[in-house]
């Protein structure tokens, strides 16, 4: 005969996740330097964090407005010069990934 045990524990923990699951759910307007964390950024870039970023990049960004105002190619160049990524677009994407897998707790 076999004894299964554990299942209270995944029961549990499938429960967590399906509740997280649920806070996703729809659209979120998530902070840049919360997405880019320093741990996307250092595997990602050269750059220690978004500030370094930025600051190396040229463009000022202090306020979203500063950084809504940036001309797309310039920062698309910018974006293939400097990270693992084609695109501004396609460097987001990725860390918005990661920020919702953070969010479910995998």
């Amino acid at each position: 005969m076999l004894k299964i045990t554990g299942l209270n524990e995944l029961s549990k923990k499938l429960d967590t996740l399906a509740g997280n699951v649920a806070k996703l759910n729809g659209t979120h307007q998530v902070p840049i330097a919360e997405m880019l964390t320093p741990e996307f950024m250092a595997g990602h870039t050269r750059f220690a964090n978004i500030d370094e970023f930025f600051d190396a990049s040229g463009f000022q960004v202090i306020s979203a407005a500063d950084f809504e105002a940036i001309p797309t190619e310039p920062l698309d160049e910018f974006v293939r010069t400097e990270s693992s990524f084609e695109s501004w677009e396609a460097m987001a994407a990725e860390a918005g990934k990661t920020w919702a897998l953070k969010q479910l707790k995998l």
